[in-house]
């Protein structure tokens, strides 16, 4: 290796740098590159959840395509071959619902009117509207999967694996057709599943109206309804047979009235307007007929119009009496056909058509649509004097996922799935899946399992895999498909393709002569069932692939969002149950919602979020993806999403770790300049330093720890660990080694010492960058990129490409972890002292006490003593386990804002009981961990226990209930001294980071400051400690010479004086002879072939006079062709008003308001000095940049001319 290494900057442009790693990827084909290397490797495999492309992807897309990305990346690295397939799910109702809304459809017969095959055509071109922008989000959160090998829903392969699952069902004996009540989408004219109807309640505001229905006793039953569209349907009333119901008398009218009795005051406010006249439990109303409220159907129900019984009935809403419509009811056909009064197999009585409009014989309401007509039939029964109460109420009622329109529930011919038989099944293939979390499994989703109800697989649409169901007129004959092949022998035609209007047509001839041919039946698959065969059909099996598939299912891994357990999640779980007896997937991981910031939905038309393309731009995806995946989401709970989350993983934990990683390169850097060190990596290199033992063994433990966890797909435990081992990395290794690091150490074995330190964090940070590379893929692909040129020997290409590292059991050492985690207590106790106190780091103090009962504390604290020193920046640790030496006595306040909510009431009496407890009485607190007080028990954790010097102000006391730190706060003169240099040091370290010096860049620091300043005596004093630290010489400004080339310069006040610092480079540079300044362009572009934004100009004119304003802008207009544009000239933020002070500064030309811009010391241009002993000219050889001001024969002459020397003179001090 050359002596050498790569500079890495001084501030990094995350989004900028994630960018360059995408083109990066892209030229070596990264993502196929790891799965060409892990092709021979034991295969990882994994689903992934088919999203609709017909919407843009959100945050609940992203979050899931991360944890997803981030367990598939981890596999890899752990040494599987994980095949990545992306899939689409192209049918159903969220494709058609965009078409209706487009072609102004309206229901069935406008779509039969357009044509089937027109209208799938329609569909057909929307499927994949957003797939290009979904692919772009996708890859630009750095998410590795194929989009070329992948799977969409209307695959004819896919589509025919749909008929092979629906025939073994069939073949089973687990498919029926049958009516049944369903949650059903009248803007969409097809029913829901119960699982779809559950995904997208809402508050709204519905009549309630109170009706009477009179009997031959004299009496009328009263039922409470919220859908007064179903009354016309109305076939009987229920009660519950076990409750107590009242007859009662309304005194103005003598009417009676039938209620259940708890609900009458609820529902007659004045209950002294009425009389009880009797009392009787609902099993006295049984068989009790009443007059129909509306005779639309009293010719087919003869049995009808009576009063039923049933449990289901309840006493906390409506009047206990509850009307029937056996066809727009679950529990009301349950009821009613246990009654007898309905049949299964009788013709429903259902007069609402697919659009949810009335059909004969409602002739009173026909056409009119049931939630519009709630108002005229509330009017109709009003007139006819059974409308006895109208009121409104408010509550959660179901709606259209996709229409986003109220449900009904309909009575709807559909073929099911027998899901009820097979629930102990289901339950057992659970048992044998990892959820996380665990509870959602064994609560949401058992539950869930456990009331498992048959599946109405069937939708009565048209955009979907057909079910490959042929039937003969008089349902005799019924025929499965279960492949192209065997349609293909049976109708004798070709078929390349299985959507509706391909094979509708075809017909299957009778088995029984002389009867008419088999048709197919109209309806097609819930697009629930397609996505729950994906296991299958993503591979054509079993009809392609037979053996791969059944070397890789069950799947290792799925993910998805906790609204899919009743979803995706189900639907996987139910068919692979049914098929193999065993679940699809070993594996899951369910997230939780991710919210506005208000804690609302996200809402593209409230706009309450911000786009999340705009975040990555602006942060990064790596910062996107950790706040995400480190957020309670990934334990299925609900996350507020906050911008300023994102900004503060980079500011609280990418910025720190870059800067180690800067760090590192920079001393690196500095050990091969300076010590003239041929530096590569020694993973062998022995530590003796126990700081470097402790980071190694950390770092080996947090392996450990991530492999362990991972292996069990905890993200939430691993993700926090990973960011705090970044703190513990920057805020205590880095912190606490910069001497060493940094070579500072001397002695005869310095340089050997750093290099050890040097390949300490080397070692951390390469093992830290494969560890996170599935978290953060781009910024550790980053940090690879440099760090492998110092890895000895060859290395991979990618970070990706290589294996997490095994942790190194030798190197953990316990011992040492358990030190300095003591040391860093007492540390982080000392802090909150100095803080309290206001007393800075800088200052040092004469005395630490550390205090604690266990000498093995003690000892481990004394191990690290040097440590606590410098960091505490104390003169004297003192370490002892007698408290009483010192006067400290403990005292007990309640914690407020626990023990308030808990106690309420109680909480003054136990407030002044823990007042009252002596030091012995807490001392028992600590080691018993609670309290008994006033008859409450009271846990140490609810109580804050406050130590007490007392009679001594020379003492500061701290604890966390464990170590009790003591910090003596009178500092004596000496170290009042100290400090004041700590602060001069500080001063010019933050100078030297805002001009972005680097520790091996070789500079002198100049300063002035008023004689009499106490500054000159401190900088006197400690002259060699601040010139060691800063690594520059302490000069006075006099001395500072015009040819010093300037960094940076700062006035600043400090204790009360004025100190001015400059900072220049130590070696002399040529400038200007004249006086010089740099223009830069901002928001303008050059013109007539000028391509720079940056050129350079002479400020005095031929009689060393300074050129006017104008003549300043002309010399702009001819240097960028700016000819005509207005703009404005500014330097140091304000606008150029004279030219007299611009000497060696930066003027940019812009038409706003500027930018700040970081100014050059030295010209931007390439120029050269020339003298002939009187007079002194400065020719620029470039201007602007890059551009050619004259060649060398006019060089000369224009020189020549002008400084009236030889020729010859002037070409050898023009290129010399």
């Amino acid at each position: 290796m050359a002596n050498k290494v790569e500079r890495v900057p001084e501030s990094i442009n995350f989004p900028a740098e994630e960018d360059k790693i995408l083109e990066f990827w892209k030229k070596i084909d990264a993502f196929q590159t790891c799965l060409k290397q892990s092709k021979s490797r034991p295969k990882y495999s994994f689903y992934d959840g088919p999203p609709f492309a017909t919407g843009l992807p959100h945050y609940g897309h992203i979050l899931a395509g991360t944890i997803k990305d981030v367990v598939t990346r981890y596999a890899h690295q752990q040494g599987y071959h994980v095949e990545r397939r992306f899939g689409w799910d192209c049918h159903g109702l969220p494709v058609e619902f965009e078409i209706d809304k487009t072609l102004g459809i309206k229901g069935p017969e406008d779509v039969h009117k357009l044509g089937i095959d027109k209208y799938n055509a329609e569909c057909r071109k929307i499927v994949m509207k957003y797939a290009a922008d979904w692919e772009n989000i996708i890859t630009r959160m750095g998410r590795w999967i194929d989009f070329k090998n992948d799977y969409k829903t209307l695959y004819p392969w896919f589509m025919e694996s749909i008929w092979w699952v629906f025939k073994e069902l069939y073949n089973k004996g687990l498919v029926y057709q049958g009516v049944k009540v369903m949650p059903y989408s009248t803007a969409c004219s097809t029913p829901l599943s119960n699982f779809e109807s559950g995904q997208n309640y809402k508050e709204v505001v519905d009549p309630a109206v109170v009706v009477s229905f009179p009997t031959d006793k004299g009496y009328s039953l009263l039922a409470w309804t919220t859908t007064p569209w179903t009354l016309p349907s109305n076939l009987a009333l229920c009660v519950n047979p076990k409750l107590i119901y009242i007859k009662i008398q309304e005194n103005k009218t003598g009417t009676c009235y039938v209620i259940q009795e708890s609900r009458f005051p609820v529902i007659f406010k004045n209950t002294t307007d009425f009389m009880i006249l009797e009392k009787f439990p609902g099993e006295k109303l049984k068989g009790i007929k009443y007059t129909p409220v509306f005779d639309y159907f009293v010719g087919q129900c003869p049995t009808a119009y009576q009063v039923l019984t049933d449990g289901y009935v309840t006493d906390d809403s409506g009047t206990g009496v509850v009307h029937q419509a056996p066809y727009f009811g679950e529990d009301d056909f349950r009821v009613c056909l246990a009654a007898g009064l309905i049949t299964k197999d009788q013709e429903i009585i259902c007069p609402v058509d697919s659009s949810g409009r009335f059909t004969e014989p409602v002739k009173d309401f026909l056409g009119q649509h049931v939630k519009d007509a709630d108002k005229n039939i509330i009017a109709n029964l009003k007139a006819r004097n059974r409308l006895v109460q109208l009121g409104q109420v408010k509550h959660s009622y179901p709606f259209c996922w996709r229409s986003e329109t109220p449900l009904i529930y309909k009575a709807v011919p559909s073929w099911f799935v027998r899901v009820e038989q097979m629930s102990l099944d289901l339950l057992k293939s659970s048992e044998a899946t990892n959820w996380v979390p665990e509870y959602v499994k064994e609560k949401r989703f058992g539950n869930w399992l456990k009331e498992a109800r048959d599946w109405a697989i069937s939708r009565n649409r048209y955009w979907g895999t057909p079910i490959p169901l042929w039937i003969s007129t008089d349902k005799q004959e019924v025929v499965c498909i279960g492949s192209i092949a065997e349609l293909q022998a049976l109708t004798g035609k070709e078929i390349t393709d299985l959507h509706r209007e391909s094979i509708d047509h075809l017909e299957i001839p009778s088995m029984r002569p002389g009867q008419p041919p088999l048709r197919r039946v109209s309806e097609v698959f819930d697009c629930w069932f397609e996505s729950g065969s994906m296991p299958y059909a993503q591979c054509h099996y079993p009809f392609e692939n037979k053996k791969e598939f059944e070397e890789i299912f069950p799947a290792n891994f799925i993910a998805e969002g906790i609204d899919q357990t009743r979803g995706w999640f189900y639907t996987l779980i139910v068919l692979s149950t049914a098929l193999f007896k065993k679940p699809p997937f070993k594996n899951l991981i369910a997230n939780g919602l991710v919210l506005a910031s208000d804690g609302q939905k996200m809402s593209k038309r409230k706009k309450n979020y911000p786009d999340p393309l705009e975040v990555v731009i602006k942060y990064g995806a790596d910062a996107l993806r950790l706040y995400l995946i480190n957020s309670p989401v990934v334990k299925a709970e609900n996350l507020r999403f906050k911008e300023e989350g994102v900004r503060d993983i980079v500011k609280d934990v990418f910025l720190p770790w870059y800067n180690a990683f800067r760090f590192l390169m920079q001393n690196v850097e500095r050990l091969v300049q300076e010590d003239h060190v041929d530096y590569r990596f020694n993973e062998k290199a022995i530590r003796e330093n126990v700081m470097d033992k402790w980071i190694t063994s950390f770092t080996q433990s947090l392996i450990q720890f991530v492999k362990k966890e991972m292996a069990a797909y905890r993200l939430y435990t691993v993700v926090p660990r990973l960011t705090k081992f970044i703190d513990h990395l920057t805020n205590w290794y880095v912190r606490m080694n910069r001497k060493r690091l940094k070579g500072d150490n001397g002695g005869d074995n310095g340089v050997q010492d750093c290099q050890v330190a040097l390949d300490t964090l080397f070692g951390v940070l390469f093992d830290m960058v494969r560890v996170m590379a599935p978290f953060t893929p781009f910024l550790t692909e980053f940090m690879y990129k440099t760090l492998r040129k110092l890895l000895p020997g060859d290395s991979l290409d990618s970070v990706h490409f290589n294996m997490i590292p095994d942790p190194r059991i030798e190197l953990v050492d316990t011992n040492i972890e358990r030190a300095v985690q003591r040391m860093q207590s007492v540390i982080e106790l000392g802090r909150v002292l100095r803080d309290r106190k206001t007393i800075p780091i800088k200052y040092p103090l004469p005395e630490m006490i550390v205090i604690h009962r266990d000498t093995t504390y003690l000892d481990d604290v004394k191990s690290l003593e040097k440590y606590v020193l410098e960091e505490m920046n104390v003169k004297k640790l003192e370490l002892t386990s007698d408290k009483e030496k010192y006067g400290i006595t403990l005292r007990a306040e309640p914690d407020h804002k626990i023990l308030g909510a808990r106690l309420k009431g109680d909480f003054k009496a136990v407030t002044q009981a823990l007042k009252s407890l002596d030091n012995n009485q807490c001392e028992k607190i600590i080691t018993n961990g609670f309290v008994d007080l006033v008859g409450q028990k009271i846990d140490v954790s609810e109580i804050r226990l406050i130590f007490q010097a007392t009679g001594s102000d020379q003492y500061e006391a701290h604890s966390d209930n464990d170590v009790l730190i003591l910090l003596n706060v009178t500092p004596d003169q000496d170290m009042l001294d100290e400090g004041f240099s700590r602060e001069i040091i500080n001063r010019v370290q933050k100078l030297r980071k805002k001009a972005h010096l680097v520790p091996t860049d070789e500079v002198d620091v100049y300063f002035s400051v008023a004689k009499t300043s106490d500054i000159l005596r401190i900088i006197n004093l400690h002259r060699e400690f601040i010139e060691s630290t800063v690594r520059a010489p302490l000069i006075p400004i006099e001395q500072l010479s015009p040819t010093k080339p300037l960094i940076v310069e700062e006035a600043q006040e400090l204790k009360g004086s004025q100190l001015k610092l400059v900072i220049t480079w130590r070696k002399d540079v040529e400038l200007p002879s004249n006086q010089w300044a740099n223009i830069v362009l901002q928001g303008l572009t050059p013109r007539f072939g000028v391509t720079s934004n940056q050129a350079s100009i002479i400020l005095k004119d031929n009689e060393n006079k300074f050129i006017s304003l104008n003549k300043l802008y002309d010399e702009v207009n001819v240097l960028f062709g700016l000819y005509g544009l207005k703009y404005t000239l500014w330097c140091d933020g304000s606008e150029v008003k004279d030219t007299n002070n611009l000497n060696t500064k930066t003027i940019i030309a812009s038409a706003a308001a500027p930018t700040p811009h970081d100014s050059k010391t030295v010209p931007a241009c390439k120029f050269v000095n020339v003298a002939n002993g009187t007079k002194s000219f400065t020719l620029f050889l470039e201007n602007p940049l890059g551009k050619e001001t004259l060649d060398r024969a006019n060089a000369v002459k224009f020189v020549t001319q002008y400084l009236e020397i030889n020729p010859v003179d002037v070409e050898k001090q023009i290129f010399k």
